[in-house]
């Protein structure tokens, strides 16, 4: 069976979606709350849905039938102010299934995040030194708990402490279908669209950066297909292990973003500006583009999504009127 917490979330139902196609058995680890999130699990056959509080206990009864852990599950609001509770969930909690799978030859993939690179002063290398994760500065709680785990599984490593197989997936801005769940922290994308189809103006921020003019700061959008990809292919090729970037390679405007679901939709853009709040201006990134040399080099050779064919696919084939 396949391990998947954080499976009704939005990267991890995607994954379970995919390996329910294979015809794997998978068992879901997450809270279903009282929202829609449990939607995005209601197609798929499932062995089990396990309460994050009781994933040892089960584990513990049902270790002989797990062949993976696939580790999304993760408190990964930027805005959360609990660092207390992020740390239990992101780093404690991940250390706790890291010893598992060690201990019981499991394979193990996890979510990391770009948003450990910090501002990007540093460059977006998704090097698993100490002299270059040491030089890192996550500009909130959220960042700073994926970047302890990182720099915690470096020295799991250097002690020979790792399961057969384990991968750190530093995802950068994922779009796409099932994060409607996660409301103000979904991908602009989702939230330009119902803007976009009635004909209404959006609204980007305004640039406190002189060199990056309003709503032409620079992200690394990535389809949510592509992030699935790389997981299956990591599981296809066990052999392979490390901590890498997952993006499109490419850092491209909000603008381009927006103007792209417009015309998606045959309708003229309508981009307005707004102020960025006192509260994100010290913590706002202006740029991020994923490094993909080193999954490449590891074999990975699917070509990314073009932001025009994501936000196509995205729209056309998800949102129903």
């Amino acid at each position: 069976m396949y391990l998947i917490t954080g499976g009704a979330g939005f990267i991890g139902s995607n994954i379970a979606e995919v390996l329910a196609m294979r015809n794997k058995p998978c068992v879901i680890a997450d809270t279903l709350g009282n929202a829609e999130k449990w939607q995005n699990i209601a197609r798929l056959p499932l062995e089990a849905i396990v309460h994050p509080e009781k994933i040892f206990d089960f584990l513990a009864e049902q270790k002989k039938s797990i062949t993976v852990i696939i580790h999304m599950g993760a408190i990964s609001s930027t805005t959360e102010q609990d660092a207390d509770l992020i740390i239990h969930t992101n780093f404690t909690l991940s250390q706790r299934l890291w010893n598992f799978c060690t201990l019981n030859n499991l394979p193990l993939i996890y979510a990391s995040s770009a948003a450990t690179y910090g501002g990007g002063e540093h460059g977006f290398e998704d090097m698993i030194t100490e002299e270059y994760l040491a030089k890192l500065r996550p500009l909130n709680a959220y960042g700073w708990s994926k970047h302890l785990f990182d720099r915690w599984v470096l020295a799991q490593v250097e002690r020979n402490n790792t399961p057969p197989q384990w991968a750190g997936l530093k995802f950068f801005n994922v779009y796409g279908p099932n994060e409607l769940h996660k409301g103000s922290q979904s991908s602009v994308v989702s939230r330009i669209y119902p803007l976009a189809k009635e004909d209404k103006p959006c609204y980007l921020f305004r640039s406190c950066n002189p060199e990056y003019a309003d709503g032409w700061q620079l992200r690394d959008f990535v389809w949510v297909g592509d992030c699935v990809n790389v997981v299956l292919w990591l599981l296809d090729n066990p052999k392979v292990s490390g901590l890498f970037n997952v993006g499109s390679g490419e850092g491209r405007s909000f603008y381009d973003l927006a103007k792209n679901v417009y015309l998606t939709l045959g309708e003229e853009p309508k981009i307005e500006y707004i102020n960025m709040p006192e509260t994100l201006r010290a913590k706002y990134q202006y740029f991020t583009k994923a490094n993909m040399e080193k999954l490449r080099k590891a074999g990975f050779g699917i070509p990314a999504t073009t932001l025009e064919d994501g936000i196509r696919k995205y729209i056309e084939n998800y949102y129903k009127d």
